[in-house]
């Protein structure tokens, strides 16, 4: 898969892009979860979309992989501006609009643009993702997920491959080296790997954007949740579905939180809604 890489920026914020694909085609922004460079999303995923006939552009997050390592305790941001950084990519690639696909917090970012930014979004997919906003209400993380990190294991690939088997989930087959590679290439380009947990700083703040009712959502869009996800249960994105007028959910059965299946990838490029 032939890709281009470049920077751009947003503000004093510098980000790593990567497209694949003919520029003339539509294009797909692929926005990854919490502390997720643009490299776990798998190439296969990636190939899967431009095999369907679009550009797919995937980015390292402020604070992941290559982009700019903020001083979160100087420069506290919070998702609305990774919001922006979104708009940034679109922008340094000369993009009016783009289908959105975003993964679990990439999710709630896509919700927010398709809130406040709605003439740049064709359509919106969102996978493992949860209602921006504040819902108590809906199920917490699975038992397991919560005493891996309650164990306070040392930070490094290990501990993470450990933590991807969870997310994967008991029923589909684990690719273990597929997770192993990615996650060691993720550790040799990230600039600061500590700074990706100012993402959970950032997801904590409830700004008064975040609780505009998704029903203002006016972009075609697809829900995409496994019945096995550990951090959102499947009543998320039923949740979720319900409150996006007209949204599609696809129950994938057997999928958990990351996509490190045999088969998965590809299985989600063909339902991400173009």
């Amino acid at each position: 898969m032939e890709t281009q890489e470049r920077f751009v920026a947003s503000g004093p914020v510098r980000l790593w892009t990567e497209r694949a694909g003919d520029p003339g085609h539509p294009a797909v922004l692929l926005i990854m979860g919490s502390a997720a460079q643009g490299i776990s999303c798998p190439d296969a995923l990636v190939t899967g979309l431009v095999d369907r006939g679009v550009q797919v552009i995937r980015f390292d997050h402020r604070d992941t992989g290559r982009s700019s390592v903020v001083d979160f305790d100087t420069h506290p941001y919070t998702l609305d501006d990774m919001a922006t950084d979104c708009l940034a990519v679109l922008d340094g690639y000369d993009l009016d609009a783009a289908h959105l696909a975003g993964g679990s917090m990439g999710g709630v970012i896509g919700q927010w643009l398709a809130v406040h930014a709605p003439d740049r979004v064709r359509s919106l997919t969102l996978l493992s993702s949860t209602p921006m906003g504040h819902h108590p209400e809906l199920p917490k993380p699975s038992p397991e997920l919560l005493a891996h990190f309650a164990a306070g294991l040392p930070p490094g690939v290990e501990t993470d491959v450990a933590l991807f088997r969870i997310f994967n989930g008991p029923v589909r087959p684990f690719d273990e080296p597929a997770v192993r590679a990615m996650l060691e290439r993720a550790l040799s380009r990230a600039t600061d790997p500590a700074a990706a947990a100012n993402h959970q700083r950032a997801a904590r703040t409830l700004t008064p954007d975040l609780l505009v009712p998704l029903s203002s959502i006016v972009a075609p869009t697809t829900v995409i949740h496994g019945d096995q996800d550990p951090i959102f249960p499947q009543e998320h994105g039923a949740a979720l579905a319900a409150a996006v007028a007209g949204a599609n959910l696809h129950v994938v059965p057997g999928m958990g939180h990351v996509y490190f299946s045999p088969g998965l990838p590809e299985e989600l490029a063909g339902m991400i809604r173009l």
